[in-house]
C-alpha cells in the first residue's frame, strides 16, 4: 500500500486510482471534522463541504508542495471551509428530520423534565457557540462523535496535549457558562 506522498506524486500526474484512493482514506476524517465544526444539526452542510473539499483538493493538488504533511493540508481546508460555510449558515435553521418531534413527545419523562432537559441543552449549545472554533471542534469530535485524542490531534494539526488543553479549558469555560445561568453541571 502506498504512503500518503506516493499517492499525492501520482495523482499530481494525473492518476485518478491515486486521488481516489487519497479520497477513500481521508472522507471519513473531513467529513467528521466538517460535523465537529458545524454542529450535529447540519450533516446535509457538512456532506457539502466534504464534497466541496475534495473538489478543491483535486483542482489545487498540482500546488501542494508537500512542505506539509497531505493530511494536515487536507484537514486545514477542511477546517476553513467548514468555518466559512458555518458563518454563513448561522442565521438558517437546524435540519430535523420528522421523528424527533415524535421522540420528544413519546419520552418517558413528564413535561417538566423534558422543558428542563430542553433547556439545558439549548444553554449548552448556546454556550459551546460562543467558545472559539478550535474548542468547539475539539469538542464536538470528542463527545458527539466519539473520536478519539489522538485522531482530534491530527485533524485539527496540533500536539495531543493540546487536545486535551482544549478539551479542558472548553469544560472550565462551559461550566463556569452553564453555573452562571443557574444550571446544574453534576
Amino acid at each position: 500500500m502506498d504512503d500518503d506522498s506516493q499517492l499525492v506524486a501520482r495523482a499530481q500526474t494525473g492518476d485518478q486510482k491515486a486521488f481516489a484512493e487519497l479520497v477513500r482514506r481521508y472522507r471519513d476524517r473531513v467529513f467528521r471534522l466538517a460535523v465537529s465544526i458545524l454542529g450535529k444539526e447540519f450533516v446535509p452542510e457538512a456532506e457539502d463541504v466534504a464534497q466541496e473539499v475534495f473538489l478543491k483538493i483535486h483542482h489545487s493538488l498540482q500546488s501542494f508542495r508537500g512542505e506539509a504533511q497531505f493530511g494536515s493540508w487536507i484537514y486545514r481546508i477542511t477546517f476553513n471551509h467548514a468555518v466559512n460555510v458555518k458563518e454563513r449558515a448561522r442565521f438558517r435553521s437546524p435540519h430535523v428530520e420528522e421523528t424527533a418531534l415524535r421522540e420528544v413527545a413519546s419520552s418517558s419523562p413528564g413535561p417538566e423534565k423534558q422543558t428542563e432537559a430542553a433547556q439545558r441543552d439549548r444553554f449548552l449549545e448556546e454556550c459551546i457557540q460562543t467558545l472559539p472554533e478550535l474548542y468547539q471542534s475539539a469538542l464536538r469530535q470528542y463527545y458527539w462523535l466519539g473520536t478519539g485524542i489522538g485522531e482530534i490531534a491530527e485533524s485539527l494539526d496540533v500536539p495531543e496535549n493540546t487536545v486535551k488543553s482544549y478539551l479542558h479549558r472548553a469544560r472550565k469555560l462551559l461550566h463556569g457558562m452553564l453555573k452562571e445561568r443557574g444550571i446544574s453541571c453534576d
